[in-house]
């Protein structure tokens, strides 16, 4: 998702090295929203290491940065992608039997940390977002798939289940984000019926929000938009909470990222 408005959480980035991925805004000073000492603040280079580590960084030659295939990351991704196959595959048996609704089966997917993974991005620009440094990499660059999600979108794109994503980025960044997912192997659909970007210069009329939609705004409204079109959205997949508030899914599938927030 693009950052306009980002922080880095720290302590969500020490929780997600321990295995979690669970902590909320605030909860990093749950004891006090003010820290009373300097000990209850992380050391923001220690944490940093941290990211590092929980996503077994590897410097190539170039010196460019990118996650291992053998990291907590990519195990923990993994196993949600695995998890989120088998309830789908329970879906689809269900939809098959007449059990579940009559609507076409689909599932909506974000794009970054959750289609592809921003984190040699995120070390290029030591986390500092600025709209015109994502420009610049978008346009030049391809992100990596996040690990197990690439094989599971096609998977569910080959069983019959309608691929939507749903992403912050902008509108004008619709052929630099096409180029990337065509180019790391993902075979679903990205034409503008299933690939929502968001348009603030002409929102669509569904969104009563207009242009100042908040991201629960954009990303909910969106998905309703997707069910008056006549499916059920089977599962609903984020990085971020934001991206899985509002309803209009069966299930939340939430993805792990330490690296930013956004609300």
């Amino acid at each position: 998702m693009p950052r306009s408005l980002r922080s880095v959480l720290p302590l969500v980035a020490v929780a997600a090295v321990a295995g979690s991925a669970l902590f909320g805004v605030g909860q990093a000073m749950a004891d006090h929203a003010v820290p009373r000492t300097d000990k209850e603040i992380p050391n923001l280079d220690q944490v940093k290491t941290r990211i590092e580590a929980y996503y077994g960084d590897i410097e190539t030659s170039d010196g460019e940065h990118y996650a291992s295939p053998h990291s907590n990351y990519a195990q923990q991704t993994r196993r949600i992608a695995a998890k989120a196959r088998k309830n789908l595959e329970r879906d689809l048996r269900a939809h098959r039997s007449g059990g579940g609704s009559k609507n076409k089966p689909a599932v909506v997917f974000d794009v970054d940390d959750t289609t592809l993974l921003t984190y040699n991005f995120e070390r290029k620009i030591g986390y500092h977002f600025t709209p015109e440094a994502q420009d610049d990499y978008l346009r030049t660059e391809n992100m990596d798939p996040v690990f197990g999600m690439r094989k599971l979108v096609n998977w569910a794109d080959s069983k019959g289940i309608t691929v939507f994503l749903v992403t912050g980025r902008k509108e004008y960044q619709r052929d630099w984000s096409v180029r990337n997912l065509k180019k790391v192997g993902y075979k679903n659909p990205v034409d503008k019926k299933h690939f929502f970007l968001k348009n603030e210069e002409h929102p669509p009329p569904y969104l009563d929000c207009g242009s100042d939609c908040t991201t629960v705004e954009y990303k909910s409204g969106t998905r309703k938009h997707i069910e008056e079109q006549g499916y059920d959205i089977l599962a609903n997949f984020g990085d971020q909470y934001s991206d899985l508030k509002g309803g209009h899914a069966d299930r939340k599938v939430k993805l792990p990222n330490p690296m930013y927030y956004l609300p």
